[in-house]
């Protein structure tokens, strides 16, 4: 058998780990990174219809989190997991799936003016005729 570490080997996201024995291939884990990429993780060193099996020890997305895009690059195994795990995970993957939308809807030329909207301040705070303080309600 030959394990090797592909994610979460110098830090603890994006755990991934490709066993090979008798000329199959399963993971331990297919997860995603989260925060600043510090180490990158490695690519696959096989196709992803290659891959036999997913052992998932738990529905994290920083373990699971790179499922879908192994399903879109052809898996097409068995997973295996707690049934809580799977029942987390029909959450967690379609919740990460609409942040990621909108993130990439958030950093399109065209979100400029949203980003400027959503960034400036709604909230002044000062002195107003030496007494009050100004805010989004009126004054205080």
């Amino acid at each position: 058998m030959k394990m090797t570490f592909l994610g979460a080997a110098h830090e603890v996201t994006g755990s991934c780990t490709l066993l090979e024995c008798c000329g199959q291939y399963g993971l331990v884990d297919c997860g995603m990174e989260q925060g600043k990429d510090i180490f990158e993780n490695q690519e696959l060193p096989v196709n992803a219809n290659q891959i036999d099996f997913v052992l998932l020890t738990h529905a994290h997305i920083d373990h699971s989190g790179l499922l879908p895009l192994l399903y879109k690059n052809g898996f097409q195994g068995s997973i295996y997991a707690t049934e809580e795990t799977c029942n987390l995970c029909r959450i967690m993957l379609r919740d990460s799936a609409h942040i990621q939308e909108q993130e990439a809807e958030w950093r399109k030329p065209e979100g400029q003016a949203l980003r400027r909207r959503c960034l400036r301040p709604s909230v002044r705070y000062g002195r107003r005729g030496g007494r009050h303080r100004q805010t989004a309600s009126g004054a205080l």
